[in-house]
């Protein structure tokens, strides 16, 4: 197995060699004292006048159009840099207010996502209802971040509270991404003690639900303990014992490919879209050793 650094030096040639150059810039901002400003130029580059993005920023929709997963996906890079660019913030929070649908939340695509490459996953054929997934993470990062702030919320905002808490109250059996998207809600929700109620009901029923892969070597669309801790600060990271973060944290290291990248587990629509992918996942893989002190 490597060591720490032997997996840092060979995941460092791989985002060179092949890598996206907003998770290159991402790697200098994390590993080599690279500036915030870089990152943002190469982030902001798939942001459009609407305040939302596209571009591929999630490789699997290839369009240029604004979409609210690509969306997402930039509030968590923001996230990564400590969040507060109240210009951008302001930006994204204009596009979610403008997309909000009338039953609440935003649907998980829009129609024109058809018009362009996309994976069949995100074929959309209505996009008029509201979806917890991505809602749920861009109302919470939005108010982890200070978005709203100093001002009386807007009717929209109240509203998509009101169908967050309505979609984490009704919870059934859910996959990974709603999971994800109520964890990320109830961990920012302004109401800090109905939150903590939730957070208590859901624990049991999140960990039997069977979408925590705990076995650190299965194949396919599984989404392993480290996707739910990636850091130690994280908060499901008290749902697990040290001894299965230790075995998935093993499991990392030798699942790194002989590049030095890591593999996607689902089928890539285009090579262009395996390599967005492979270059996303190095980055969040060394982050994630990084954070758990196995790069030293």
């Amino acid at each position: 197995m490597r060591t720490g650094h032997e997996v840092w030096r060979a995941g460092k040639d791989f985002l060179y060699r092949s890598g996206r150059l907003l998770d290159r810039r991402r790697y200098e901002f994390h590993f080599e004292g690279g500036s915030k400003d870089s990152v943002l130029a190469a982030l902001t580059a798939y942001q459009n006048e609407d305040g939302g993005f596209g571009s591929a920023l999630e490789p699997d929709l290839r369009g240029p159009d604004s979409q609210p997963i690509p969306t997402e996906e930039a509030l968590l890079i923001l996230d990564e840099l400590g969040g507060r660019e109240p210009a951008v913030l302001s930006q994204i929070a204009g596009f979610v207010e403008r997309s909000i649908r009338p039953s609440g939340g935003l649907p998980s695509a829009f129609f024109s996502v058809n018009g362009y490459p996309h994976a069949p996953w995100w074929e959309t054929k209505d996009d008029t209802q509201g979806a917890l997934n991505p809602t749920g993470r861009l109302i919470g990062l939005l108010l982890k971040h200070g978005a709203f702030d100093g001002k009386p919320w807007p009717d929209w905002l109240t509203q998509t509270m009101d169908f967050l808490w309505e979609k984490t109250a009704s919870l059934g059996k859910a996959d990974y991404h709603d999971w994800i998207q109520v964890l990320t809600f109830l961990e920012h929700a302004p109401d800090r003690e109905r939150a903590a109620q939730e957070l208590q009901r859901l624990k049991p029923l999140l960990l039997a639900s069977g979408a925590i892969e705990f076995d650190p070597y299965a194949e396919g669309y599984v989404h392993p303990v480290l996707n739910w801790a990636p850091s130690p600060s994280s908060l499901c990271r008290s749902f697990f014992t040290k001894e299965q973060i230790d075995q998935h944290l093993d499991a990392l290291v030798k699942t790194q490919q002989e590049d030095g990248g890591w593999n996607i587990s689902f089928p890539a629509q285009s090579p262009a879209a395996e390599a967005e992918w492979r270059s996303y996942l190095t980055i969040k893989q060394l982050l994630i050793l990084r954070a758990y002190g196995r790069l030293e």
